[in-house]
């Protein structure tokens, strides 16, 4: 692991760590935004999954340090998000990269990914892919569904806290940013292919589905997985059950294919 620094538009510095398996990489390279519901995680706590997907996979990671709620509001995970990504296609030559196999993931942080995607299309420069595992995706979501609450890992009240400091006020208004809430998006045209996954007990569910619809309905090429009877964090809880032995295949497939 090597660490960098990346100074962001108002001049606050972002840390990255950059992962490579055997000191060199494969051309393809992945921007990896951590998990927290938008409140919390660190590059520490989530260094050897990054060590854990490189070994795996032999693509470098890029981990993202991005500015936390409620100190920092709205768009600002994604654009700290975006500034990294600009970092590594600027230093792609020195790292072995191919600018044009970037992907962007995150397992948990899947509005900051697409935020990023969204930046990215705004500004002309081309993703790979957004890889989004089970992602909270809608700010709207907190009002409990009877037949998910009971086993939630992540639960309702969780989505709203993190998604009450992520928006303040604006939380659940017209006001949301599609860059800070990717649900909100309208125009999902130009976008990134994606890859997502989520389990039938994620509160997630829905808003995945939801999301991969108006991909594929704007042209856009997405892969849904869904799997039944795992809830949010299911390869958290269980990481030798025979689901995530599959899940963990699929996600080096679609890594490797960068």
């Amino acid at each position: 692991m090597t660490p960098y620094t990346v100074t962001a538009d108002d001049g606050t510095d972002i840390s990255l760590r950059w992962y490579v398996r055997g000191g060199s990489g494969t051309g393809a390279a992945v921007v990896y935004v951590h998990g927290g519901g938008k409140i919390g995680g660190t590059l520490e706590g989530f260094d050897p999954l990054m060590r854990h997907y490189a070994q795996l996979t032999g693509v470098p990671f890029l981990a993202v340090d991005y500015r936390l709620a409620p100190e920092h509001q709205g768009t600002t995970a994604a654009e700290d998000t975006f500034t990294a990504l600009l970092w590594l296609r600027t230093h792609a030559d020195e790292l072995g990269v191919d600018s044009s196999r970037i992907a962007v993931m995150g397992d948990s942080g899947g509005a900051i990914c697409v935020g990023t995607a969204i930046l990215a299309r705004n500004n002309g420069i081309g993703l790979a892919r957004q890889i989004l595992i089970y992602p909270m995706l809608d700010d709207r979501n907190t009002v409990p569904d009877p037949v998910l609450a009971p086993t939630a890992t992540w639960t309702y009240d969780n989505n709203y806290t993190g998604w009450a400091a992520l928006l303040g006020d604006d939380l659940d208004t017209d006001r949301v940013s599609p860059v800070a809430v990717p649900a909100r998006l309208r125009d999902f045209t130009g976008l990134a292919p994606a890859y997502i996954e989520v389990g039938t007990l994620d509160i997630f569910r829905d808003e995945s589905i939801s999301f991969a619809q108006n991909l594929l309905w704007a042209g856009v090429e997405c892969k849904l997985h869904f799997h039944p009877g795992a809830p949010h964090g299911h390869d958290w809880i269980n990481p030798d059950s025979a689901l995530n032995k599959r899940v963990i295949a699929d996600r080096v497939r679609v890594i490797t294919a960068l």
